[in-house]
C-alpha cells in the first residue's frame, strides 16, 4: 500500500487570550479543532488557510507567520496528516455566511478551557499548536515558496 499523508492547513487565531476553534461533528462525536482543512489543487497554502478559516468560522483572517509543520498518524486511519499551521489575525466576522457541513459552531476558548476539554480534541495538534503559539514560535511566511 502506498502511504500518502493528507496535507491540511490550520490557523491559530488569538484574541484577548482566547483562541478561535470550531466544534465539529466527526463520526458521531462532537470534537474541537482549530479552523483547518485540506489544501486544494491550484491554491496557495496561505489562500487555503484563509478559505478554510472563513468556511468553518465565518471569520476573515490574515495569516501573519508560519507556526510550524505537524505530522500526526491517527491510530484509527490508514493515512496520516501533515498540518501547516499559520498564526493569523482576525479581521472581521461574516455572520451572513453559512458554516461548512459538519461544523456546529465557532468558539473562542482560553488555553485553560482547551486543556480541560482535551478528550474532545480532534487530534493532539490542537493543544500543541496553542502551546507553540504561546511559546512564541513564528517563522516568516516566505518560508513557503510556490514555484
Amino acid at each position: 500500500m502506498n502511504w500518502s499523508p493528507h496535507v491540511v492547513v490550520a490557523c491559530i487565531v488569538e484574541r484577548e487570550g482566547r483562541f478561535l476553534v470550531v466544534e465539529e461533528e466527526v463520526s458521531g462525536r462532537v470534537l474541537l479543532n482549530q479552523p483547518a482543512g485540506h489544501w486544494e489543487q491550484h491554491e496557495t497554502l496561505i489562500a487555503a488557510a484563509r478559505r478554510e478559516t472563513l468556511e468553518e468560522t465565518r471569520w476573515e483572517v490574515e495569516p501573519l507567520a508560519v507556526l510550524g509543520l505537524y505530522h500526526f498518524d491517527p491510530p484509527d486511519l490508514d493515512y496520516g496528516f501533515l498540518r501547516i499551521a499559520f498564526v493569523a489575525r482576525a479581521l472581521r466576522e461574516r455572520p451572513e455566511l453559512t458554516l461548512d457541513s459538519g461544523i456546529l459552531r465557532p468558539l473562542w476558548l482560553t488555553r485553560a478551557e482547551l486543556l480541560a476539554s482535551c478528550e474532545r480534541h480532534r487530534s493532539p495538534m490542537v493543544l500543541r499548536c496553542v502551546d507553540d503559539y504561546l511559546a512564541g514560535r513564528r517563522y516568516p511566511l516566505d518560508l513557503i515558496a510556490h514555484l
